[in-house]
């Protein structure tokens, strides 16, 4: 797996487009980095920028930028609605692929030292990097903010991780370290009363609000005296939504509150319960949710959580392409509502390139016209797991219109079930086309290694062998793929929309030739592998799919038929 991590540091400008450049280009000048994402803030006079490559060239390009803002930014002359404590305020790591948490606190602390020593800039370690229970929340080390830090670093306990205990006016202070996937998020509602956002904020964030005695003059709980207990200190009623935090605010830009969240894990708390809660108290409020918007990235997996959410809510399948579920979430979370939403620049899954591969890439003519040139690759193995790939696209499309078809209501979750199904196999099978070239050509370039001496020798059998057994192990996976396209038609050809009952046959007929294609690219690979254990087992497996396939797929091709003739 590819070896990646994410950095976003956010820094203290949001209206110099010029130094903001500057700081971007001094990111993007270290080999080996993808900028994701530039989102400046006119209000919150703060700019999110968002990263991706190898720990290494993460680990120098996260050094000059914030290297860079220290040289163009004057903290001493800073202002903006968002909370800030330095020119590079926080600059988190985040471990996306091929790596651990543990490679990006190390990573944390190699930047911090760095920068601390060789900027003399006070650096404070938090969440997973923190080195104190009290330093790991952001909000806690960041409190005093600016303003506050030359009083801070007096404070024998509040000495910073690394860089001198010594007020930097210029640079301020920077928070360091590692932490999971964040989403930061925008509600928007039709109110300029930075207060209703912030009502409502407080009912939802983890944190929750200071408790009030209500006033009976006023409908908004921020306007009650608050509870103090023996100590004078505010008592606490806890909020709704764990791992969030959050916080309202006024936009100038557009004229508008928002409910600024933060969420720590979207896992526990998703994106679409708090929007759905939000909307709920902004209607008790007298107020309405307009829509919301994303600062930043957001993983591809939230999207389709929230997307399956929402067309449960209208009774609708599940069982579709992931772009019509990531539409139905853009739609129901309204996130067109400021501007455009782009899921090539604001899913991070695509924004660094992990979409369809070379050949699933080309249009339908463009794959054949490929496929019929003089190059051994794509092959058979290509066009198995792309047949067997048609199969669960068409099964999942009977799926789809037996769920929505009057009169087949009782079996809406076990359609939805069989759909959903199908949908992983089809994209799986997808990726297994472009993957069973590049199976091959693994096996060619290990072929052509030199073989010199007796280390090249070593080195090539190795390389051989283990090029050979991938080329194996692609087909045979996509044998096993199509076969359950077949398990599933046996299903469907019984339950399904009888008006589809021919395609679930064609799906079969696929689906077949799937299995039996992949397999005939694992017996040609065979030979190639001297151990007599490995390539016995893998006959077997072999003449095992194929029986098993064709005994259902003549159940499915007999069933058609017989419905087709009533």
């Amino acid at each position: 797996m590819k070896q990646l991590v994410e950095c976003v540091p956010n820094f203290s400008e949001g209206r110099d487009l010029v130094k903001i450049k500057q700081i971007t280009d001094a990111i993007e000048a270290v080999d080996g980095i993808t900028l994701l994402d530039v989102d400046p803030g006119k209000d919150t006079n703060r700019t999110v920028v968002t990263f991706v490559g190898s720990i290494e060239s993460v680990e120098e390009a996260a050094f000059q930028g914030i290297a860079k803002a220290a040289d163009v930014i004057d903290m001493g002359s800073h202002s903006g609605a968002h909370a800030r404590m330095g020119a590079t305020d926080v600059c988190p790591f985040i471990p996306i692929s091929g790596m651990t948490v543990k490679d990006c606190i190390d990573l944390s602390h190699r930047v911090a030292k760095r920068v601390g020593d060789e900027l003399k800039i006070p650096v404070y370690l938090y969440e997973n990097s923190a080195q104190k229970d009290d330093r790991k929340s952001l909000p806690v080390v960041r409190a005093g903010e600016y303003e506050g830090l030359a009083k801070k670093l007096k404070d024998p306990n509040w000495k910073p991780d690394y860089g001198p205990a010594k007020f930097n006016a210029k640079s301020g202070a920077t928070v360091m370290g590692s932490r999971e996937f964040l989403i930061a998020y925008n509600i928007n509602l039709n109110t300029k009363d930075q207060r209703l956002a912030s009502d409502i904020a407080f009912e939802l964030r983890e944190k929750g609000r200071s408790k009030r005695i209500p006033n009976p003059d006023s409908p908004n709980l921020l306007d009650g005296e608050i509870v103090r207990d023996e100590k004078g200190k505010a008592v606490k009623t806890p909020g709704l939504f764990k791992d969030v935090k959050g916080v309202g605010w006024y936009i100038d830009e557009f004229k508008r509150a928002q409910i600024s969240i933060n969420f720590n894990n979207y896992k526990i708390s998703t994106i679409h319960d708090v929007f759905d809660k939000a909307c709920e108290l902004a209607v008790e409020r007298g107020i309405r949710v307009t829509g919301s918007e994303l600062v930043g990235l957001i993983s591809k997996e939230a999207l389709l959580m929230a997307g399956r959410h929402y067309l449960k809510k209208q009774r609708r399948t599940t069982a579709v392409p992931e772009a019509d579920i990531i539409e139905c979430a853009v739609q129901s979370l309204g996130l067109n509502d400021l501007y455009p939403f782009r899921s090539a620049e604001k899913i991070v899954e695509f924004a660094v390139g992990q979409t369809s591969g070379q050949l699933m890439g080309l249009t339908s003519e463009g794959f054949v016209d490929e496929l019929s040139s003089n190059s051994p690759a794509p092959g058979g193995g290509s066009v198995a797991a792309l047949a067997g790939s048609l199969g669960a696209a068409l099964v999942s499309m009977v799926a789809a219109l037996t769920h929505e078809k009057k009169g087949f209501e009782a079996s809406k979750n076990e359609m939805d079930d069989y759909g959903n199904k199908a949908q992983k196999i089809k994209d799986r099978l997808s990726f297994l086309v472009d993957e069973d070239t590049n199976a091959f050509n693994s096996v060619m370039e290990a072929n052509r290694l030199p073989a010199n001496s007796d280390e090249e020798k070593s080195t090539k059998r190795k390389a051989v062998h283990t090029a050979n057994k991938y080329a194996i192990e692609i087909p045979l996976e996509a044998a096993e793929l199509s076969l359950s396209v077949l398990e599933i038609a046996v299903e469907l050809v019984k339950k399904g929309n009888p008006n589809s009952v021919s395609d679930v046959g064609v799906a079969g007929e696929v689906a077949l030739a799937g299995v039996r294609g992949a397999c005939m690219n694992v017996l040609i690979n065979l030979p190639a592998i001297k151990d007599k254990r490995y390539t016995n087992r893998k006959k077997k497996q072999v003449d095992e799919l194929i029986v098993k396939a064709q005994k259902l797929e003549q159940g499915v091709f007999r069933q058609t038929l017989k419905v087709i003739e009533e």
